[in-house]
């Protein structure tokens, strides 16, 4: 059995937490949404789709730091009632293998490479990536929407 040689880096719970917060004090830029489709609204801290019928927070995330010509904030989902944040780090998450692009940063968060998931397995583009010593992380997103879905590091 081979070891993974990347790590999965879900959305951190505090962040979650202030999220559901946030909603909950009827912040502007926090919707509580109902998921109305099963594949259409991914929880950035549990890594999976909402079923139909859950609730589900949609609010803004900048996933690289301000300052950075690739900073960007955009709208991501969490659970609005507490979930379990994923915890198969070295396995990529099953709901989530298809319609994903790939970016590749490295250490001053510019963008160095980029690919979509699209008939290939994830982890191949992953070792590609990891195989330039230049690659500090890659981040995951929707192929159609463009928004944040995790982040991906060395092991």
């Amino acid at each position: 059995m081979t070891t993974s040689k990347f790590c999965i880096v879900p959305l951190p719970t505090e962040v979650t937490e202030t999220a559901r917060r946030s909603a909950a004090n009827g912040e502007s830029d926090h919707a509580i949404m109902v998921a109305d489709s099963p594949n259409g609204y991914p929880c950035r801290h549990c890594l999976r789709f909402a079923r139909s019928g859950e609730r589900v927070i949609l609010f803004p995330y900048a996933a690289i730091p301000p300052d950075h010509p690739y900073s960007e904030s955009g709208p991501i989902f969490v659970h609005a009632e507490p979930c379990q944040r994923y915890t198969a780090t070295r396995e990529f998450p099953a709901d989530l293998r298809k319609g994903r692009a790939m970016r590749a940063y490295n250490s001053k968060f510019d963008m160095i490479d980029a690919e979509i998931v699209n008939g290939s397995e994830p982890e191949t583009i992953i070792e590609k990536f990891f195989e330039n010593p230049e690659t500090a992380f890659v981040d995951v997103r929707s192929v159609i929407r463009g928004c944040y879905t995790f982040r991906i590091q060395r092991a």
